[in-house]
């Protein structure tokens, strides 16, 4: 199997298993991951992001293999679109 089909046969499952692993340095199984599989599941888990990943955090993998990071800017865009109700929750203090 070429690496391409790899990646385009791994569900979203798979990929958060091996997120956790390689997070963890263990299987799901509590066993331990070798430096190999632990290099290996980690270049998995790029090619994934980079092919398959609209996240929303401040460094990804990019398509062709080089690392994006928003800048604080971007971040901060990010967060009031998020929240757009565009005002702070406030309370009145009975004292």
């Amino acid at each position: 199997m070429q690496f391409d089909d790899l990646i385009n046969s791994m569900t979203p499952e798979v990929y958060e298993r091996l997120v956790q692993s390689v997070e963890t340095g263990r299987w799901p199984d509590g066993n331990k991951l070798t430096d190999e599989q632990r290099e290996n599941s980690l270049q998995l888990v790029m090619a994934y992001q980079a092919r398959f990943g609209n996240s929303d955090e401040a460094y990804t993998v990019g398509p062709d293999g080089n690392i994006i990071s928003k800048s604080k800017r971007e971040l901060k865009d990010q967060f009031r679109s998020d929240n757009d109700t565009g005002s702070i929750a406030r309370f009145k203090l009975d004292n």
